[in-house]
C-alpha cells in the first residue's frame, strides 16, 4: 500500500500511553478511536505490552508505522519511578538509564519481545521521551530523545535533544547533539510531524514552544508558544506535547499531559500548524473529548486502518 492509498483508506487511532508511576502504570496501554477525541480504553484498562528489560518499566511511548507499511516500531523511555522508589535519582545524576526499550510488529497484534538499545551518550544521565521520523532526504529514520549532561562550563546540569539515525532500530549512528536551549537550561519532550510540506516541532522548554523547518537537519524557525497563542498555558501547565493529524480533514492536534494538575492529557485543536496568532487553534471544552476511565500520560496517536482497528478491538476489546 503506498502513501496515497493508505491515507485514503485511515479509519481510526491507536493511542498508546502509560498511566503513572506506579508498578503496572509504567507499562503499555492501548486505547482505540474512530474521530481522535473520543477513546475506548481496551485489555481491561491492563497493559497490553510490558517490558521485561532495563528498569522493568517504560514511559513515554512513541509509535510509528514504518516508511515502507510492513511494519510499526514501538519506542519508549527506559524507566520505572517506582522500582527506583520515587525521581531523587532518576534524572539529575549519570545513574538514569542510556537506553531506549523498542518493540516490533507486523500488524499492531503480534508484537515482539522487548530489546533494549543503547542510544544516549556516555555522559548523559538518561534517554527520555524518544520519538522518530522518517526523513525522506536521507532514506533513514531521525529517532530524537531528550539527555541530561553536566554543562561543559562545569555548572550544573542542563537537558538537550539528541539524534541518531537508524535503518531497522537496531543499530544506530552515535548520538548527536540536536537541539539546545542553553548549557544549563532544559529541553525535553520534542515531537515532529511533517504537514503541508513543512516540518513542525514542539518542545517542552519552560514553554510549549513550536517551530518550523523545510529539513529535519535545516534551521528551525520559532512560530510561537501556547501561551502567546491566547492558549494560557506554559511548560508550568503541561508537558509531553504530541501532534497527530485527524484523518480526512486538515486539522491537526496536539495533546499535552496536564501534569501540573494530575488529569492527564487533553487536545488542542488547529488547522493550521505555522499560524502565529491564534486564530486557527482551539482549546476544545472538556464536554468535546473524553479520553476514558484511566489517566493519559505522555504517549503517542498512530492514525490506523478500518482493518488494524477491528483486529486491535478484536483482540483487546472489552468482550473478549
Amino acid at each position: 500500500m503506498n502513501h496515497r492509498e493508505l491515507t485514503n483508506s485511515l479509519y481510526g487511532y491507536l493511542f498508546v500511553h502509560f498511566i503513572g508511576d506506579h508498578e503496572d502504570g509504567e507499562q503499555i496501554y492501548f486505547v482505540l478511536s474512530k474521530d481522535g477525541m473520543h477513546w475506548q480504553d481496551l485489555n481491561q484498562k491492563q497493559p497490553v505490552l510490558r517490558s521485561t528489560v532495563g528498569e522493568r518499566g517504560v514511559r513515554d511511548p512513541y509509535l510509528l508505522r514504518s516508511a515502507d507499511g510492513s511494519c510499526f516500531y514501538l519506542l519508549a523511555t527506559d524507566l520505572s519511578i517506582y522500582h527506583r522508589g520515587g525521581w531523587e535519582h532518576a534524572q539529575a545524576t549519570v545513574t538514569g538509564s542510556r537506553s531506549l526499550v523498542i518493540w516490533e510488529s507486523p500488524d499492531l497484534v503480534n508484537w515482539s519481545e522487548p530489546r533494549l538499545v543503547e542510544a544516549a551518550p556516555e555522559e548523559a544521565g538518561c534517554a527520555w521521551a524518544p520519538e522518530a521520523i522518517f526523513d525522506e532526504e536521507n532514506g533513514d529514520y531521525l529517532v530524537f530523545w531528550a539527555s541530561s549532561r553536566d554543562a561543559h562550563d562545569g555548572d550544573g546540569r542542563g537537558h538537550h535533544i539528541y539524534c541518531s539515525r537508524t535503518q531497522d532500530f537496531r543499530t544506530f549512528t552515535p548520538a548527536e547533539p540536536y537541539i539546545t536551549r542553553g548549557e544549563n537550561r532544559a529541553i525535553i519532550d520534542t515531537t515532529i510531524i511533517k504537514a503541508s510540506g513543512k516540518y513542525y516541532r514542539a518542545s517542552g522548554d519552560g514553554q510549549i514552544t513550536i517551530e518550523s523547518s523545510d529539513r529535519l537537519m535545516g534551521e528551525w524557525k520559532v512560530i510561537s508558544t501556547l501561551e502567546s497563542l491566547g492558549l494560557a498555558l506554559t511548560g508550568k501547565d503541561v508537558e509531553g506535547p504530541a501532534f497527530f493529524k485527524f484523518n480526512g480533514e486538515e486539522k491537526w492536534g496536539l495533546l499535552v499531559d496536564q501534569y501540573a494538575t494530575g488529569r492527564g492529557y487533553m487536545p488542542i485543536l488547529t488547522t493550521d500548524i505555522g499560524d502565529p496568532t491564534g486564530a486557527c487553534w482551539r482549546k476544545p471544552e472538556p464536554r468535546e473529548y473524553d479520553f476514558g476511565s484511566l489517566k493519559k500520560r505522555h504517549g503517542s496517536i498512530l492514525p490506523i486502518t478500518q482493518t488494524e482497528y477491528e483486529a486491535i478491538l478484536a483482540k483487546w476489546g472489552d468482550s473478549q
